[in-house]
């Protein structure tokens, strides 16, 4: 994790929020990381640590997943 954050838009976010609160499946993209390409994910969680936003996703299979915000297209 070498680059500097960039935060994500207000609706984005939003709707990242709303998906674990409704349980919501996701269709998302991860553009970078050990984690890189398309995956169906259950949103469990939407939080900030050390200047950086973070998604807690579960797999389909059941592994957990923590996401930088700025890596993810959906």
């Amino acid at each position: 994790m070498n680059e500097p954050y960039r935060p994500i838009t207000c609706a984005s976010h939003e709707r990242l929020e709303f998906a674990v609160l409704k349980r919501q499946w996701l269709e998302i993209e991860v553009r970078q990381g050990e984690h890189a390409g398309r995956h169906r994910l259950l949103p469990l969680d939407v939080y900030a640590r050390e200047g950086v936003e973070w998604l807690e996703a579960m797999t389909e299979s059941g592994e957990r997943l923590a996401l930088r915000l700025d890596w993810l297209l959906f």
